[in-house]
């Protein structure tokens, strides 16, 4: 009789395979049978429900929060059964004592994560990236792994030298690289960086290792090639991707290199000078991969959330500050006079960045109950104030006054130049890109992409009425064994026999994802933006059922991930 059988489902195996209905049996945290299997001492009826394996989600920043939260939500709650973190070069180790305000302070800047929930929540009990590794190395819901981030190392290294981005020495570089290697060894799945401008920390620095040379970055890599361990990481400046390209190709002949691949509204057709790229990466075998979400990576918009229309308007300022708590500002926000007032105002001038992002009305959104991640222009804040005959930013108050003035805003950032997604389809075809920049765990007042993994089924699979579909098979690969191959975890991302037992029991026909919600439930009350989904009936990890019809079941058999593991 077998531990746990999964019995009577529609099995997508993640391999690409057509669906077929077969039954799942585990034994321990293995899958043992895939077909007519016998009984179970525990039994999912799966009838009429999809069954997959467990997603694996490869770029994450769970690295403060994995210390505090056995859960790693939202990420448990859509599917996810293991997760890496530390990307775009950011994390919490290598560590000295007196750098741990410091990399909070990077954290919080880059992936606006809450300082005041880093520092109240991180358990901080490390120096080194492997003492990291053994620090965390605790009973979760989910399986989690940790790539070394270059901002960490260049300052545990350089010093002020290296927060400050100044050119890393020959000895700094040697020094980098052999603490690369020693975390490679302990179990780290990679090596990230960033190079991107929008990375800075809360004091307007960039990223270090953002202005990094060909020797530190070569230098770094050499830790990965000597070791054959690991994956190099890259979060790219959109525009200078590909001038960046001729060194990422070169060095892909070492060892793997992702960079992340977005399209942007200044350079809407930039994407076009990658593809060939990617072709003959493709042709030549070579492991260099973009990274691509599965959506528009969008901005949410709300009065109490870190961007809004008027978020740069002095007389919407006055009325927060004179208010701080929500309920009182949500009354005043609702008085006619008070509209009137912040609506005749006028915005402080910051930056272009600030300015688009809070100005660009025919680019914002309505978010309802059934959010629409393709929305058409007629629905923007624009359209409809041409149609009503009101100024935009009457539109844009209103609409956020709604549902007691917790109504919201869409705004695509990134991947929505042309106005859908089709992008997106071309991109996801390509054999060497992957899914990926879920972002989970970070961006926690602007961005709330943790559920990806359900959009990707529901909108690409199901719902889609702008353009072609993708294929529901085609869709559960690329989340599971194509992101699990990525990093070298060949153990898992297939339902087969052998292979690690991670598995959902989906509801698709019921499948959907909820609105975002704000919640403050971080370590020092911190606030976050979450999206919840309905449809999931049982996640699976290593065996044991981590969530049924939605809930936590109090189970924990995850584990920290320690390097590749090898295909059963």
């Amino acid at each position: 009789m077998h531990d746990l059988v999964v019995r009577g489902g529609t099995l997508v195996d993640g391999s690409g395979a057509p669906a077929r209905p077969a039954d799942v049996a585990i034994d321990g945290d293995r899958i043992v049978a895939v077909g007519e299997v016998g009984p179970g001492k525990q039994e999912i009826d799966a009838a009429g429900r999809l069954v997959t394996p467990g997603f694996v989600d490869v770029h994450t920043h769970y690295d403060g929060q994995v210390t505090w939260d056995e859960q790693l939500s939202p990420s448990c709650w859509h599917g996810v059964t293991t997760v890496v973190m530390g990307s775009c070069g950011v994390g919490f180790a290598p560590a000295a004592p007196d750098r741990h305000a410091w990399l909070i302070g990077l954290m919080e800047g880059v992936e606006d994560i809450p300082g005041a929930a880093l520092h109240e929540g991180i358990r901080w009990g490390w120096e080194s990236f492997p003492e990291y590794l053994d620090a965390i190395d605790t009973p979760h819901a989910l399986d989690f792994a940790a790539q070394v981030p270059h901002g960490a190392l260049r300052a545990y290294v350089m010093g002020d030298r290296g927060a400050d981005n100044e050119e890393a020495t020959p000895s700094d570089i040697e020094r980098m690289a052999g603490l690369v290697e020693d975390a490679l060894r302990a179990g780290a799945l990679g090596f990230s960086t960033s190079r991107t401008l929008l990375h800075k920390s809360v004091t307007g620095v960039p990223v270090p290792g953002t202005f990094a040379g060909r020797d530190e970055l070569f230098g770094i890599a050499s830790a990965l090639e000597r070791t054959g361990l690991g994956i190099f990481q890259c979060a790219s400046e959109h525009v200078r991707v590909p001038e960046e390209l001729e060194w990422m190709e070169e060095l892909a002949e070492r060892c793997p290199v992702s960079f992340n691949l977005s399209q942007t509204d200044q350079t809407p057709e930039l994407w076009r000078q990658i593809v060939p790229i990617l072709d003959r990466a493709r042709d030549r075998g070579l492991p260099l991969v973009a990274q691509v979400a599965g959506r528009a990576i969008g901005i949410v918009m709300n009065w109490r959330l870190t961007a809004h229309p008027f978020r740069l308007f002095p007389a919407f300022h006055a009325e927060a500050y004179n208010h701080p708590e929500w309920p009182d500002l949500a009354r005043r926000l609702q008085d006619p006079e008070v509209k009137a007032k912040i609506l005749a105002d006028t915005p402080i001038e910051l930056d272009e960045f600030a300015t688009f992002v809070t100005r660009s009305f025919h680019k914002m959104y309505r978010i309802g109950a059934d959010p629409d991640y393709e929305p058409g222009p007629e629905a923007s804040v624009a359209a409809e104030a041409a149609r009503r005959g009101v100024s935009p930013e009457e539109v844009a108050y209103d609409w956020m006054l709604e549902d007691q003035g917790e109504g919201m805003l869409y705004f695509p950032l990134f991947n929505y130049a042309d106005n859908d997604l089709e992008l997106l389809r071309t991109l996801h075809s390509h054999a060497n890109t992957r899914m990926g920049l879920s972002d989970g765990g970070a961006h926690c007042g602007a961005i709330c992409d943790g559920g990806m993994p359900t959009f990707m089924l529901t909108h690409w699979g199901r719902d889609r009425t702008r353009g072609q579909r993708l294929p529901l098979e085609y869709l559960v690969m690329r989340q599971t064994s194509q992101t699990a191959e990525l990093f070298g975890l060949r153990d898992r991302g297939v339902i087969a026999p052998g292979m690690k037992a991670d598995v959902n029991v989906i509801d698709f026909e019921r499948l959907r994802l909820q609105a975002p919600e704000v919640l403050f439930d971080l370590p020092a009350g911190g606030r976050r933006l979450v999206q919840r989904p309905e449809g999931y009936e049982a996640t699976i990890c290593s065996g044991v059922i981590t969530f049924r019809h939605g809930q936590a079941t109090g189970a924990l058999p995850g584990r920290l991930v320690r390097g590749p593991q090898a295909q059963a």
